[in-house]
């Protein structure tokens, strides 16, 4: 972090020691920075930063990554969204390849026709330069505007050359790193079961998007593999009774098997993974397929069980005792709300892994892609060998299989730093015989080879020694027993310490040193786990970056809208901040979301309930009711989950959400899109949208039900009010006292508004008029007990006697 020429370096300290320090900068409003990585490594991160008032602040990270090849090829990918043009806009990237690079290519999902001759590549045997650099007119939309072209992927992908059977040793300052990926090995046949979810989450995209690659997939199939096809929901559905060879008349028969898979009833994983493992076992001991096959299971799942053994770690225990190390379990969690670290575990424990598929047009291709990754086994039962009198500590070195395209990574620290010839075996079972090569590594003088880069050579080994450590010592801390998981949870903590990563058990913090102006000035790296970031997708509050303390703000274009539970929300997009507060009440209730006497607008919303109590007792409600009036305009609307009414003049007309129409008036516009959203413009006065939720039709406590959003109200009068309508010209609010709250995640603070000094607690809502299926993240202040402080009086004086009644 550099500030006024000053440089300073950050220190990883334990989280719990770092996180008190940030919260302690934060609490007195100075310079600090927030870095978070999602999922069970440290290879995702994002970065958010606060700065002092009147400050000038250079933030530089440089990271390392391991890259992982997959389907015969390294790739990075840059995300780059600048959302603005840039003055200097600049990528480059140098690649140093000791064995040779044997191909290499470099695009941007963003480039046009027009900017690919930017994209320059130079390319020799064993370095490559790759350089994108536009100009403020050529990052245009168009000529003379503000917009960039500049939105969307800069990936490179290359590979290197694989002359050498037993791999490249790369060894450096006593620590060596072993890469193994032999090439022209014949593919080991495969028995896969495919164990497919058809619960009623799965309904629409999803269920459309695998079978399209269930569809690509069957095609994939080898004549000499055997597989299986299981359907499950509640109950399960065998396409055949055993496995089946592969030939083009088993492929199409269950061609039309998968093409008639429809999603209905709960999910029973337990009953349909065992049923898998059974058919498996039973193909074995009838040794109808080669004795060197391989045989995986590969499960496709978006959600958590919730019939039958609904215990995740018992599903996990009973998985681990059918498949007894015999088989892989390959876990695709699809979609975003599914409990991924669960798949993830259940894999790992089963020699498999897992994979998220993210929702979207390309789902099919994800699938499509995974399954070629795990599709063309090579060898199995890998083992790879180094002497023992000189390796002294070693990261994994036996592996279940290695696909074609995909890479074993070894690193070692061994025991004579000056040692010459260090003897390398590796050993594994291959299709028809054993595989067996043996070679000797020798030390390399990178300074000799790359003088200029000793930044990159010095002691890459070592550090990816440690990172490989560490990652072994998070996988036993997820799988192993009490003692095991204790042991490797000190061990990984010691060792991020001790080569300062930012890991699940430590942060990194900035500081400026108390002896200069004021006190500390953090910037802090915070792992978030994979649990974590799933939590902040799915819950109203999760963890959140805090940046605004003491600080006082007046809504300049803000958002207002309730959606939910129903959750209130006056959003700052400008500030990436917000205000939100929930209403308890009965189901049936009728508010006053808007009430303008002087403009004679009206908005109520009755509120509905679940079909029946959660088993934790908590019934929710949301708004499946709106009414809107203008009264000057002699307008009316009903909407509801089924249809919209608009009433005017005595005249009546009828929209269902099943369709999309459009009525254009003197006083009012309606747009409906189909199955979405309601778009309402009143004449000289508002414009409101309505989104509609819709839930599965079989889900057993939820229902369809509506959000509401004020898109433009400042042509209101400044008698407004209502639950909504009281904030439309402004709230001020002051935030200070960040403290720790009821969750580590969640922090408390103390909020000064409307005279009031209340507790609030940091957290998340979704706003959904950008993005009506998923939704955008916004992270709020929460105010507690019906948004008593907050909003004028008590939310019982909002209560209405009819949904077009202002009393």
């Amino acid at each position: 972090m550099e500030i006024e020429g000053q440089t300073y370096v950050g220190n990883v300290k334990e989280k719990e020691k770092a996180k008190k320090q940030y919260e302690k900068a934060v609490s007195t409003g100075q310079t600090a920075g927030l870095v978070k990585a999602s999922g069970r490594k440290m290879e995702k991160f994002s970065v958010s930063v606060n700065i002092a008032p009147n400050s000038n602040v250079t933030f530089i990270m440089t990271h390392e990554e391991m890259l992982k090849r997959k389907l015969g090829q390294y790739e990075i990918v840059t995300r780059v969204k600048p959302k603005q043009l840039v003055q200097q806009f600049e990528i480059v990237a140098d690649i140093y390849e000791p064995q040779g690079i044997a191909f290499l290519d470099a695009y941007g999902t963003f480039i046009t026709n027009d900017l690919l001759p930017l994209v320059e590549k130079t390319v020799t045997d064993k370095k490559a330069h790759i350089s994108f650099s536009p100009t403020l007119d050529q990052q245009r939309k168009c000529p003379g505007c503000d917009g960039t072209l500049i939105d969307g992927d800069f990936i490179i992908k290359y590979d290197v050359e694989r002359t050498v059977t037993i791999g490249d040793v790369q060894i450096v300052n006593g620590y060596f790193v072993h890469f193994f990926a032999p090439s022209d090995l014949p593919r080991v046949p495969i028995n896969v079961m495919f164990v497919i979810d058809r619960s009623g989450s799965m309904m629409g995209n999803k269920i459309s998007q695998t079978r399209e690659a269930m569809l690509t997939i069957l095609d994939d199939l080898h004549e000499d593999d055997y597989f299986g096809i299981i359907v499950f929901d509640s109950t399960i559905l065998e396409w055949k009774d055993s496995l089946t060879k592969a030939t083009k008349e088993n492929v199409i028969q269950a061609k039309t098997f998968v093409s008639r898979i429809n999603p209905s009833g709960m999910t029973n994983i337990n009953y349909a993974l065992m049923e898998s493992v059974k058919m498996l076992k039973k193909e074995r001991q009838d040794r109808k397929q080669s004795e060197r096959s391989v045989s995986m299971i590969i499960l496709l799942t978006d959600g958590m069980p919730n019939v039958g053994e609904s215990s995740v770690d018992k599903i996990q225990e009973n998985v681990r005792n059918a498949i007894r190390g015999n088989m892989s379990l390959f876990c695709l969690g699809f979609g975003d709300d599914v409990e991924y670290s669960f798949l993830d575990v259940m894999a790992r424990q089963n020699k498999g892994l897992a994979r998220r598929i993210y929702e979207g047009s390309d789902a099919t291709l994800q699938l499509q892609g995974f399954y070629k990754e795990v599709s063309t086994p090579l060898l199995s039962e890998v083992d790879l060998r180094y002497p023992d009198d000189l390796v002294n500590s070693l990261t994994t070195s036996h592996y279940k299989q290695l696909f074609n395209g995909s890479e074993i990574v070894v690193a070692g620290r061994l025991s004579d730093n000056s040692l010459d010839n260090f003897p390398v075996e590796v050993f594994a079972q291959a299709f028809e015989e054993d595989f067996s090569v043996k070679s000797q590594a020798s030390a390399q003088d990178w300074d000799l080879l790359y003088p200029e880069q000793e930044y990159i050579f010095g002691d890459f080994t070592e550090r990816l020694w440690a990172y490989l450590t560490i990652q072994d010592l998070l996988s036993k801390r997820e799988t192993g027993t009490e003692e095991e998981k204790a042991n490797a949870t000190a061990q990984a903590l010691e060792m991020s310490l001790r080569y300062n990563f930012v890991t699940p058990l430590t942060s990194m913090v900035v500081t400026k040193p108390e002896t200069e102006k004021g006190p500390e000035d953090p910037l802090i790296a915070d792992k978030l786990t994979e649990d974590e970031r799933v939590k902040s997708q799915k819950y109203d509050h999760g963890s959140v970056p805090v940046h605004h303390n003491q600080r006082t703000y007046m809504s300049s274009s803000p958002i207002y809208y309730v959606d939910g539970d129903p959750h209130f929300i006056i959003e700052f997009p400008g500030r990436e901040d917000a205000l939100c507060f929930n209403i308890d009440d009965k189901p049936g209730t009728i508010f006053s979301l808007v009430r303008d006497p002087l403009g004679g607008v009206l908005v109520n919303g009755q509120t509905i309930g679940d079909k029946k109590v959660a088993p934790n007792g908590k019934m929710n409600t949301y708004f499946g009711r709106l009414g809107i009036v203008h009264q000057a305009l002699g307008v009316r609307l009903e909407v509801t989950t089924q249809d919209i009414t608009v009433s005017q003049d005595g005249k009546q007309a009828k929209f269902y959400w099943s369709d999309t129409a459009s009525l254009k008036g003197a006083n009012v516009d309606l747009e409906v899109t189909k199955d979405r959203s309601l778009t309402v413009t009143l004449r000289d006065s508002v414009r409101f949208l309505v989104i509609l939720h819709k839930v599965w039709k079989q889900h057993p406590y939820h229902q369809d039900y509506l959000g509401f959003y004020t898109l433009d109200s400042h042509l209101l009068s400044p008698s407004v009010h209502g639950l909504l309508g009281q904030f439309y010209h402004g709230v001020q609010f002051e935030v200070r006292d960040l403290r720790p709250g009821e969750e580590p995640e969640k922090p408390d603070a103390t909020m000064l508004v409307k005279g009031h000094e209340l507790t609030v607690t940091r957290g998340w809502q979704r706003d959904f008029h950008s993005h009506i299926r998923k939704g955008d993240l916004v992270p709020c202040w929460f105010i507690h007990s019906n948004g008593n402080g907050l909003i004028d009086g008590n939310h019982t004086d909002y209560i209405m006697s009819g949904l077009f009644k202002t009393v």
